[in-house]
């Protein structure tokens, strides 16, 4: 039985708190090692480490601090079979897909090394002709808490984690306690001075002493919408900063123009891949009425492709993470064939071990089902037949999330409608597509908070104006 540790500067360290509970494999439903429950001791030890070490890491050059991330980046490349492993043991993510994810969180992870190096940490500001010399500063802001969520830890520590560390921050890293496994591996992978990035392990228990902490200047969060309302709260009453990413009922719009073979096989890969547990995974679809019945019949033909994977090296539909999951997933189902919706494929609760769940297509889906209003987080697909694109735009904006959106259309008239669609990314014939610049903020219920490209760096620093009379001036401003 693996036994889970904090780390505090560096070194494994015992929990304060001996109260320990169960990591469940969701592919057999055995438990495969034990955590730390948490305590607002634990928390308080690992800031102050990461309080500790901040002041010496900032004084770092702004390169050295960079050639330790790149150095990070190498070692996490020898470790990408591992990581994806322990993912698919702690969240049932099959392991060609918690590859592949890997990998994209490295090459985040390297672009933002190559981003810190062109950020304006210091700026000369000082319009033509003024008498004084006004320099721009971008300083860090001390200790961060990363909290991150169950279905993507490695990606997201390793996306969010390099603008932190290159302004000279330092990182208390939380994983959500129902995935704890490749988060504690990936920090002891970390080529970095001790206690510049620390690990905390447990529930609300740990999560909320920690973001309530007085030494935290930033908390970023991945989560639910009712758990970042509370961290949102904490941080404002202690008058810091917090970046929010919450849930989202990211919408499909189908135009009549489209492929419908093609743009059935995108849906479907948009809905079902890694079981629907992915943040911007399509959970409602508008398709046009002119070809809704070839597009749903290719959609129905389309989950063939993804079934119930025996083993986690398959290729297919995984579990859910847990039984609570697979649990909202049914009752959010149940709901709509209560409110009307037909079944064509899936629906049912498998007969086998595991908590998985099959890839589902749901029609006649009406804005009054809770699958059409809150986030379901599973392979359903959910399908509201309109009569115009203007029609499934109005649909899309009608609930409170705003995460992303994807549209398939060949219409330059009706992609320009797309600036009417409240979301944080809209995708447009491509789902998951984008360059290292793209910058967004959520919408609404699903967060707020501007990250992606040079934004990642303003929100882990503190811009400072220093104002030198001509006598004064410095000849030389460090690039750090």
């Amino acid at each position: 039985m693996k036994y889970l540790h904090n780390v505090i500067d560096g070194k494994a360290a015992e929990p304060l708190d001996s109260t320990v509970f169960d990591v469940v494999n969701p592919f057999t439903e055995h438990v495969i090692a034990r955590m730390p429950a948490g305590s607002a001791a634990d928390a308080d030890a690992v800031v102050k480490s990461a309080r500790y070490a901040q002041e010496g890491w900032a004084a770092l050059d702004l390169e050295e601090r960079l050639q330790y991330l790149s150095r990070t980046a190498d070692v996490i490349d020898g470790h990408i079979r591992e990581l994806a492993e322990l993912e698919s043991d702690e969240m049932g993510k099959p392991i060609p897909i918690a590859e592949q994810f890997v990998t994209s969180g490295i090459s985040a992870l390297r672009s933002s090394v190559e981003q810190a190096r062109k950020y304006p940490f210091v700026a000369d500001v000082t319009a033509f002709g003024e008498p004084d010399r006004t320099i721009v500063t971008r300083r860090p802001l001390g200790v961060v808490a990363l909290i991150i969520p169950w279905n993507f830890s490695v990606t997201s520590i390793l996306a969010s984690i390099g603008p932190l560390l290159a302004a000279g921050n330092t990182v208390v890293i939380k994983p959500s306690e129902k995935a704890p496994l490749s988060a504690a591996r990936l920090v002891e992978l970390f080529d970095v001075p001790p206690g510049t990035v620390n690990l905390l392990h447990g529930d609300a228990r740990a999560g909320r002493p920690l973001v309530e902490h007085e030494a935290v200047a930033l908390v970023h969060f991945t989560g639910s919408v009712e758990a970042g309302r509370s961290v949102g709260v904490a941080a404002a009453k202690r008058l810091q900063r917090s970046i929010l990413e919450l849930g989202g009922n990211d919408p499909v719009i189908v135009d009549s123009d489209i492929d419908v073979v093609a743009t059935a096989k995108a849906v479907a890969m948009s809905t079902f891949i890694n079981s629907g547990q992915i943040c911007t995974s399509s959970e409602r679809i508008y398709v046009h009425r002119a070809i809704a019945k070839d597009f749903i019949d290719a959609l129905v033909a389309e989950t063939e492709a993804f079934a119930m994977i025996d083993e986690p090296t398959g290729y297919g539909l995984g579990p859910l993470v847990d039984h609570a999951q697979r649990e909202i997933v049914h009752t959010h189902v149940l709901d709509a064939v209560a409110h009307g919706a037909k079944v064509l494929a899936g629906g049912q609760l498998p007969d086998r071990p595991g908590y998985f769940y099959p890839a589902t297509v749901l029609t006649d889906a009406t804005s009054d089902m809770r699958i059409m209003n809150e986030e379901t987080f599973g392979p359903v697909a959910p399908i509201t037949v309109v009569d115009s694109f203007e029609e499934a735009i109005t649909l899309a904006n009608g609930t409170g999330f705003g995460l992303a959106c994807t549209v398939y259309s060949q219409s330059q008239e009706n992609v320009a409608l797309c600036a009417r669609i409240n979301a944080a990314i809209v995708w447009i014939n491509e789902w998951q597509s984008g360059g290292v610049g793209m910058t967004c903020e959520p919408w609404g219920l699903s967060g707020v908070g501007a990250t992606g490209g040079l934004a990642s760096f303003d929100a882990a620093t503190r811009p400072c104006s220093m104002i030198y009379a001509s006598v004064t001036a410095p000849t030389v401003i460090s690039d750090n």
